[in-house]
């Protein structure tokens, strides 16, 4: 199943941004009360860069998009000295336990070294065992937006030729 999932950089004109925008307001837009959906999908769509930081990254199985992360300059308000940030991860539910979250993180890791990003971070409220297996380390327990998260940061070292 997971070797029929290619992971592909969203451009902001895809004809799947809106879905995708969809799913991350609906999996963490409680946490801006004050942004209406449709400046929740502005700011997703300027997410959609080109390369480095900003880029959003998609699942997608054959014409169907499944999953979604990105890479973004600033994700937690109260923590904006840390930068950039692996964010938005999120897998359709029938998705979930296949990996597709796993190389969606690991296609966003690449394209920080690809950029000369070597240290960034990402806060999840329950995620916490799927990235530990994938080499993140807690950083900090707080509580952002009345949710009790825990702040995780990756190092990453160039591959070898």
């Amino acid at each position: 199943m997971i070797e029929n999932i290619a992971i592909v950089r969203l451009q902001a004109d895809s004809p799947h941004a809106r879905t995708v925008a969809g799913w991350t307001h609906d999996a963490w837009g409680h946490l801006h009360p004050d942004t209406s959906a449709a400046e929740y999908r502005r700011a997703f769509y300027a997410q959609c860069g080109e390369g480095g930081v900003p880029s959003v990254f998609v699942a997608m199985h054959g014409a169907s998009p499944v999953g979604t992360a990105s890479l973004v300059a600033d994700d937690m308000s109260i923590r904006r000295e840390l930068t950039p940030w692996l964010a938005s991860v999120f897998v359709l539910p029938e998705w979930r336990g296949h990996g597709v979250a796993s190389r969606l993180v690991q296609r966003v890791e690449a394209e920080a070294l690809a950029h000369g990003i070597h240290h960034f971070h990402l806060y999840t409220p329950d995620q916490q065992a799927l990235y530990r297996r994938l080499g993140w380390e807690d950083r900090e327990e707080l509580t952002y937006r009345g949710e009790s998260v825990t702040v995780m940061s990756r190092r990453l070292s160039p591959r070898a030729p």
